[in-house]
């Protein structure tokens, strides 16, 4: 396909062409129209494009400009990138005027008896009108004619080839419109197209009995003719790819399955026989052995597309999983997190969410999973103190009163030692004293490296907005998209499980105390599982309402009356379904007990 549309296109070609603009529902309207900039009257919000469609208008009636991205590329010099940019620049170049023959050209007899010896016969030679130069009879000819016959391209080829001598094998004619060669044979009637990378495996397969038969004008790489062979390349339905075939790839064909808009098939590895293209196919096999392997093409799978006959019937309920290690909200998300899943945890600010997130990766940890924390408003020092309070357990927390009357928790430096050695190897967190430029690609880099070496299985990303690193402007909607399509596409493909914690945003009109998550009504939809943390109106302040207000995988959800009700403990900063886990012992204290004293002069078990 030559070009189709992004979402990102328009708002590229917005800052590329200077003008203010705002999104309104699927519109991306601008402050005045690029064409008629609002005409005398310096009317505004005329001009728009769809977000969807990519299509625009104008809506003062004395402009009425329309059309798509192409059109904008072509009149403002937008570059959508290098295949449509070449495709403009292509379709503006003038080229050399052939003038038509009155008549067919007549293969001469040079021609005929060096095809004869490539299995192609004079009716096929005299059908694509191949000859050779009038002043070189080893030379051969191929007109490359199009649709209309008129000839747009001269291309040479030596019969006898010597590189010690000879320049080159093949050459063309300068300053010619680049075209498929052979489309004057071909009848449109028939949907199917057959594509081959060299002039004589297009005869080949003509002469092997199939209708329509074209090659590309200057090999595999070369795709300067696609501009001008565009429209009337969608006249096919069915593209075979007829490529050479090059160790075990179809030179052409992903170039083709990326562009043209119909079906693509590709000649079967095994039809090949061991040859390297149509023509040593028929030299070698007959004519017979061509046209049943384009007969037997292959479609082309789409890629991320698969059988659904393939796919390996499972139990969902027995899919890898990480226990959140709150019984009532495991129970909802029916174990816990999946590996692959991505859930957003929100709330109103100072709620808690960051204390919950933490509470979740002490669970994991404590059932023996390795996690990844990225804090983008806690210095690193806070992110584990808090996370070593909720480790260590009320047994664990010495109590101090300040001068003010306050009461400070902490642990002992022995307790933290063996904490962070039960740690080691399977907690990380992520260095914020990176770059900023580069932190949102920095940060996506890291998890995919951590999880490569250290095995991780839980992130913990708190929260969006440090993680985008932009401000409050027309690209925010956009930028939380992006990246949180990326974590979904990366908790799917690395099998891990993420929770974001998302910060929520005033009302935008202000006229209430209602918070909700930025963007939400893009990003909660690409998420698995959107959960809110928040206070009963009714409760004291160490309880809370956790609600589940979408669930993808198994569609059970916690709203109105059936919210889980949690506790936090302020001395633990624990936090759970039940009061009682506030003084559960985790696994570092036994993993601690395991360890032995040993002098130096004492000889180890095993030796």
């Amino acid at each position: 396909m030559l070009y189709e549309f992004k979402e990102s296109d328009a708002w590229d070609f917005q800052r590329f062409i200077g003008i203010p603009a705002k999104q309104r529902g699927d519109e991306l309207q601008f402050h005045i129209c690029p064409y008629c900039k609002g005409g005398g009257s310096k009317d505004a919000g005329t001009f728009s494009i769809n977000l969807r469609t990519g299509q625009f208008k104008c809506m003062r009636a004395s402009c009425s400009a329309s059309g798509n991205m192409l059109t904008l590329s072509k009149d403002f010099g937008f570059s959508l990138g290098t295949v449509v940019d070449t495709y403009m620049n292509q379709r503006r170049r003038s080229y050399r005027a052939f003038k038509k023959p009155a008549a067919p050209i007549q293969p001469k007899p040079a021609a005929l008896e060096y095809l004869k010896g490539r299995g192609i016969s004079a009716g096929t030679a005299a059908k694509y009108q191949i000859t050779v130069r009038n002043d070189k009879p080893d030379v051969l000819v191929f007109p490359f004619l199009d649709e209309s016959g008129q000839m747009q391209l001269v291309k040479y080829r030596r019969t006898r080839f010597d590189p010690k001598r000879d320049k080159g094998k093949e050459w063309a004619e300068a300053n010619c419109k680049p075209i498929l060669f052979g489309m004057y044979q071909c009848n449109p009637e028939n949907k199917t197209l057959v594509l081959t990378e060299g002039q004589i495996d297009s005869l080949s397969v003509a002469e092997s009995g199939i209708e329509n038969a074209v090659s590309v004008p200057t090999g595999k790489n070369g795709f300067t003719w696609l501009p001008h062979c565009w429209d009337w390349l969608q006249k096919f339905d069915t593209l075979v790819v007829f490529g050479d075939c090059e160790r075990g790839e179809i030179t052409l064909l992903e170039d083709m399955r990326r562009r043209f808009s119909g079906t693509v098939k590709a000649i079967r590895q095994q039809d090949y026989k061991g040859c390297k293209d149509a023509n040593e196919l028929l030299q070698k096999y007959g004519p017979e052995a061509v046209r049943r392997a384009v007969q037997q093409a292959e479609v082309v799978p789409v890629r991320q597309v698969k059988e659904l006959a393939d796919v390996k019937s499972v139990d969902l309920f027995s899919l890898p999983k990480i226990p959140t290690g709150i019984k009532a909200l495991d129970t909802v998300l029916s174990g816990g997190l999946y590996l692959g899943q991505v859930m957003i945890l929100s709330g109103k600010r100072g709620g808690g969410k960051s204390t919950l997130g933490s509470q979740i990766l002490a669970n994991a940890l404590n059932a023996g999973k390795s996690i990844f924390a990225y804090s983008g408003e806690l210095p690193d020092y806070h992110f584990k103190r808090w996370i070593d309070l909720q480790i260590a357990g009320r047994s664990y927390i010495i109590d101090r009163s300040r001068d003010d009357g306050t009461i400070s928790y902490y642990i002992t430096n022995s307790t933290a030692e063996k904490i962070s050695e039960w740690y080691r190897g399977r907690a990380l967190l992520f260095d914020n004293q990176a770059a900023e430029d580069e932190e949102l690609y920095d940060l996506l880099k890291t998890i995919e490296k951590a999880v490569q070496q250290y095995g991780i299985e839980l992130v913990l990303l708190d929260n969006l907005m440090t993680a985008l690193d932009v401000g409050m402007d027309v690209d925010l909607y956009r930028s939380q998209s992006k990246f949180v399509d990326k974590l979904v596409k990366m908790a799917k493909r690395l099998n891990i499980a993420i929770i974001l914690v998302a910060h929520p945003r005033k009302n935008q009109f202000g006229k209430d105390d209602t918070d909700e998550i930025s963007g939400s009504g893009d990003i909660t939809n690409k998420v698995d599982i959107v959960a809110t943390y928040k206070r009963g109106k009714d409760l004291p302040d160490t309880e809370r309402l956790l609600s589940v207000s979408k669930n993808r995988l198994t569609g059970r959800l916690a709203v109105d009356k059936q919210e889980i009700h949690l506790f936090y403990d302020p001395v633990s900063k624990r936090v759970s379904d039940s009061e009682s886990d506030f003084d559960k012992q985790y696994n570092w204290i036994r993993s601690a007990d395991e360890f032995v004293s040993m002098n130096d002069d004492e000889p180890t078990p095993f030796e």
